[in-house]
């Protein structure tokens, strides 16, 4: 939508694809959260394992339902919007600056949901990718799961399929950076946040 009707304005595109991103991850974290935490992001589901906060057992699982879940949302998206169901990126999106951009954008994420007091997971960290969106040179994937699904979308949003390997490697490291940061600045920091 944002594409079609921002008449090729990047930045119309942009504020569009910022604002719909804001709204719908504050209601589906509200909506999941109760029933499955809220995990749409594989590196943030293995943090979680790693600080035992998220059973083990469970991470396989949550990983292939977010990437599943990430491929079946761009086809909706393309049926919706009329477009080829099956489809390949060709936005290049490369260079050193994008993978130190997607690192910041996952490291600062998993922070401030490590961070979010009891009830407020979904408004921080909506605000929080709204922000990256517009502060890192990625516009802020932050997501393994979001580059899968994007990877399959030949639309501004897109990301080529020879990216993707290197955002979701830097998302990894993102991901522990975050969980290190936590540990670094907070006074409790084996304190679990029952809402992520």
């Amino acid at each position: 939508m944002a594409e079609n009707l921002s008449g090729g304005n990047n930045g119309v595109a942009l504020i569009a694809n910022t604002l719909a991103t804001v709204f719908a991850l504050y209601v589906l974290i509200e909506a999941f959260g109760p029933l499955s935490g809220a995990h749409f992001n594989p590196v943030v589901s293995m943090v979680m394992a790693f600080r035992n906060d998220l059973p083990r057992a469970l991470l396989l699982g949550y990983t292939v339902a977010q990437l599943l879940g990430a491929a079946l949302g761009a086809w909706l998206a393309h049926a919706m919007f009329d477009l080829e169901i099956l489809q390949w990126s060709t936005k290049v999106r490369s260079g050193n600056s994008q993978y130190l951009a997607e690192a910041v954008a996952t490291a600062g994420l998993v922070f401030v949901i490590l961070r979010s007091g009891t009830g407020k997971a979904s408004i921080m960290v909506a605000s929080y990718i709204g922000a990256a969106y517009w502060f890192t040179a990625s516009t802020s994937f932050a997501n393994p799961a979001a580059v899968f699904g994007r990877m399959m979308s030949n639309t501004f949003a897109g990301i080529n399929p020879g990216n993707a390997i290197q955002f979701a490697v830097a998302e990894l490291i993102g991901a522990f950076i975050g969980l290190a940061l936590y540990h670094l600045l907070s006074a409790d920091p084996n304190q679990s946040n029952p809402d992520v």
